[in-house]
């Protein structure tokens, strides 16, 4: 695999796991889900983002 897929499927990962810590909160406001769900997903999103992001930002190319 080269270098530029793994950033780029690291990028998309990251960015899922960012959208999983946003749109939740969204979600329980407008009371489409409920808050133990979105407890999950954020948690979910923390851990992806947390997990994938170091990898690709502040990297020198």
């Amino acid at each position: 695999m080269s270098k530029s897929l793994k950033t780029s499927l690291l990028k998309t990962l990251s960015y899922i796991g960012l959208g999983l810590t946003i749109v939740p909160s969204i979600l329980v406001y407008m009371t489409m889900i409920s808050h133990d769900m979105h407890i999950n997903l954020m948690g979910a999103g923390m851990v992806l983002w947390f997990i994938t992001a170091p990898f690709w930002i502040n990297k020198d190319n």
